[in-house]
């Protein structure tokens, strides 16, 4: 059983980090480049870019590393009295919350508007202003939150 507790929070520190990653990417010069470009242009890559995201590969990771969190959160209160219970409790609802709270809340919901525009609209340059900024804001929080979970949970395999 600790094996594969072991396994699992080493999965979930893995996925954390390859979330992290990718939305550095985006926070640290993916979106200042879209930005760069006409609005038409910005507003297609970006809507070819939230289509192709959607992938099994991208799910696992995605969605996988959240599994893994919760299972691991609970395994923390289960046994809060272990050594390291409290930082993969910590790293566990930091990804919960700082990856997947936020981004069905906040970036989805930008990415469906997004989605809904023409890039050649008149409404399209007013959409992609606000989703430069708002979008990108909380992509920055989605960023810590998965570097600090990823450190949490390597902490917790100590």
């Amino acid at each position: 059983m600790e094996r594969l507790f072991f396994a699992l929070t080493f999965f979930a520190a893995l996925g954390s980090g390859l979330m992290a990653g990718l939305f550095f990417a985006f926070s640290a010069f993916g979106m200042t480049a879209l930005g760069r470009l006409p609005p038409p242009n910005g507003i297609a890559a970006m809507q070819a870019i939230n289509v192709e995201i959607l992938n099994p590969l991208f799910f696992l990771v995605f969605f996988g590393t959240a599994a893994a969190c919760i299972v691991l959160a609970i395994a923390a209160m289960i046994g809060w009295s272990e050594p390291g219970a409290a930082v993969l409790l910590v790293g566990s609802v930091l990804y919960l919350v700082g990856n997947i709270l936020v981004t069905i809340v906040f970036n989805v919901p930008l990415n469906n508007e997004l989605a809904a525009v023409d890039p050649d609209g008149v409404k399209g340059a007013t959409v992609w202003t606000r989703y430069l900024s708002v979008w990108t804001a909380w992509n920055h929080v989605r960023t810590v939150a998965c570097l600090a979970a990823t450190a949490s949970l390597i902490m917790a395999l100590r």
